[in-house]
């Protein structure tokens, strides 16, 4: 019987690991605005964005119609930021920039937490627990602070930050063609037709650069990209330092270019590119003190730590719900004063249908939100039967 209970438990935890990494590639939650000038046979989802956990997505597809020609589907994260900005509201890209930042991290915890339950002996579940977390502090140490850690950073999260800076999220690049004219070119051509094979070391070159370019994958093209706005940044600025190419640079340079996108006003933007900086210090202590906390309670069965590795990734549909409606009331209630309209502070809809101005606002769970509550139900489940197999 117990072994029966183990099996289940090993199951139901698994099952609820894998779903967390489902989680985390999937959209959670969409908005959307609809209003007369958009209308439904151009945009038959409005204006719409998708909620990841690294990052806000266009939510907008291309229109296959043989009224509309679209070579690429509207960008509907710049649309929204464009309407937005009408009645003083920052930028997406200025909303939850430690929890995007930290995404991948959080998530990693969440899945050595869970690997923790597994084990019903003290000694091995606090043996995964520190290497887990051990690797998940170096990988974020890296990241945030080390030269060029910012490669570490996931491409979704990379891709959110480019496009966010209407900037083209593609990792495509093209080489020149080489053409060999001359007294090179004729000589080439003499050799081949006498059936010589003939290599010219420019060649060998572009054939070495082509090689390389099958390896320098996507994400290292967008950090390119940003790295190129970082330097014409720099240049201009006095207060930049030169880019080092960690996730803790680029991030307050990128909230510092976000907030000052519509609203370049320095007195304002110095102080809360401040705040986040030392936001990014603080989460980042809290979550190694976090870890150390919890092999702390893992040294025993029973007890609030020791329940904490499950109770604490069946509660993410509720830190998600409560995170995003925080960060909905700041949009709404720090609307900068250089908007083109003014209005008064306004709540956004959390959930459903609501009104601002001309636009219907539309803000609804998705797909992997959907996965969040299987995850907590699967993950309950999971804590229900460890909690009468250590009751027995």
């Amino acid at each position: 019987m117990q072994s029966k209970q183990t099996l289940q438990i090993t199951a139901l935890t698994l099952i609820g690991l894998g779903l967390l990494v489902v989680i985390f590639y999937t959209p959670i939650w969409w908005v959307s605005l609809t209003a007369p000038n958009y209308p439904p046979e151009s945009f038959p989802d409005g204006v719409r964005i998708h909620f990841h956990m690294n990052g806000v997505f266009n939510g907008c597809k291309k229109q296959e119609k043989a009224e509309i020609a679209e070579e690429e589907a509207l960008d509907c994260v710049h649309e929204m930021d464009t309407i937005n900005h009408y009645v003083g509201m920052y930028p997406i890209a200025a909303g939850g920039p430690v929890e995007r930042g930290f995404g991948q991290f959080l998530m990693a915890f969440l899945a050595v937490m869970l690997l923790g339950f597994l084990f019903i002996s003290p000694k091995q579940r606090m043996i995964v627990l520190s290497v887990g977390f051990v690797g998940i502090a170096a990988w974020m140490t890296l990241t945030l602070y080390g030269e060029n850690g910012f490669k570490l950073q996931n491409t979704g999260y990379v891709s959110a930050l480019v496009t966010s800076l209407d900037q083209e999220a593609s990792g495509e690049t093209s080489e020149p063609e080489i053409v060999i004219g001359g007294v090179a070119g004729i000589l080439k051509d003499s050799l081949e037709e006498s059936g010589v094979e003939v290599i010219l070391p420019s060649q060998v070159e572009a054939a070495r650069r082509a090689a390389q370019g099958t390896t320098n994958t996507e994400k290292s093209h967008l950090i390119e990209q940003l790295k190129l706005t970082y330097d014409i940044d720099q240049v201009k600025s006095d207060s930049l330092q030169p880019w080092d190419g960690s996730a803790f640079q680029v991030m307050s340079w990128h909230y510092a270019k976000s907030l000052g996108r519509y609203f370049n006003n320095q007195e304002e933007i110095v102080p809360m590119v401040k705040n986040l900086e030392l936001a990014i210090h603080v989460v980042f202590y809290a979550i190694l003190g976090a870890m150390a906390l919890v092999v702390f309670g893992s040294r025993k069965n029973g007890g609030l730590l020791y329940w904490l590795l499950i109770l604490v990734p069946v509660a993410l549909p509720l830190f998600f719900i409560i995170d995003y409606s925080a960060w909905l009331w700041w949009y709404g209630h720090t609307l900068n004063d250089m908007g083109a309209f003014s209005v008064k502070p306004f709540m956004p809809t959390v959930f459903g249908d609501g009104k601002v101005a001309q636009f219907t606002t539309h803000s609804y769970p998705y797909i992997g939100f959907g996965l969040m509550v299987l995850t907590s139900f699967i993950l309950a489940l999971a804590a229900l039967f460890r909690f009468k197999q250590l009751n027995k």
